[in-house]
């Protein structure tokens, strides 16, 4: 692929999986990167907006909760609000849910146990910016590191997302069927990753940058960064 994209990556205190996103999106898939500092609002010129994993503010209040008032992220909001595209992983994914991005909310794991280990995620479609280079029922082996990645909305909330395929990674096993022992955290219909309405915001608990290098035992989180990659490149072609 000739074109590139430019990833910024957002640094808050606390942030220890920033430069795994950037090692991902850089030198794993040989897009441009650029580090993109909290009390800094600028976007810097990014195609795609990552906020990574880690622990942003010691998690004091509540995950995300004090990242999401970081002077980036009123830019952040802004390009999201735009059709920018935004991802969050892990602690990510909780300062989407915390700034409004997405709907829902993060919470202690239901075993109140930090949970570090390879999970499976099934594809629920290849509709989304984020699963297009995957088939629906694919499932993918990638990594997880979270103490808070439960995943609740209220009911008619829940029903909203399942209702318009904002699902899109749900935990499994390795056949792909959707069990309790396969939910390392409790999550609500053992969702994983969902989307927002407009489909160009993702929020994933597991790390996908953390599997894109065979060294790292998979390669399955390369489809996540493929996908925002073709889709970008065909927007603008």
């Amino acid at each position: 692929m000739s074109e590139k994209i430019k990833f910024g990556v957002v640094v808050f205190p606390g942030s220890n999986c920033d430069h795994d996103a950037y090692h991902a999106a850089k030198h794993a898939l040989y897009q441009d990167a650029e580090f993109l500092w909290h009390k800094e609002p600028d976007l810097k010129n990014s195609d795609v907006i990552i906020l990574p994993g880690g622990f942003s503010y010691g998690d004091y209040l509540r995950t995300g909760a004090i990242a999401r008032f970081s002077p980036i992220m009123n830019e952040v909001i802004r390009f999201a609000n735009n059709g920018g595209i935004v991802v969050g992983f892990c602690n990510g994914f909780q300062i989407l849910c915390e700034s409004g991005l997405l709907p829902g909310v993060l919470l202690r794991n239901s075993s109140l146990q930090f949970s570090c280990k390879h999970v499976h995620l099934r594809v629920e479609h290849n509709q989304s910016k984020f699963t297009s280079q995957s088939k629906a029922g694919d499932v993918l082996r990638i990594p997880i590191a979270h103490g808070e990645g439960n995943y609740f909305a209220e009911a008619d909330t829940l029903k909203v997302l399942e209702d318009n395929s904002q699902v899109v990674f749900r935990y499994c096993d390795e056949t792909g069927k959707i069990t309790d022992a396969a939910n390392p955290n409790g999550s609500l219909n053992n969702i994983a990753g969902i989307v927002n309405k407009e489909g160009n915001v993702m929020g994933m608990m597991p790390h996908p940058e953390r599997a894109c290098e065979a060294e790292l035992g998979s390669v399955d989180g390369k489809k996540v960064f493929e996908s925002i990659i073709n889709n970008f490149v065909l927007q603008i072609v």
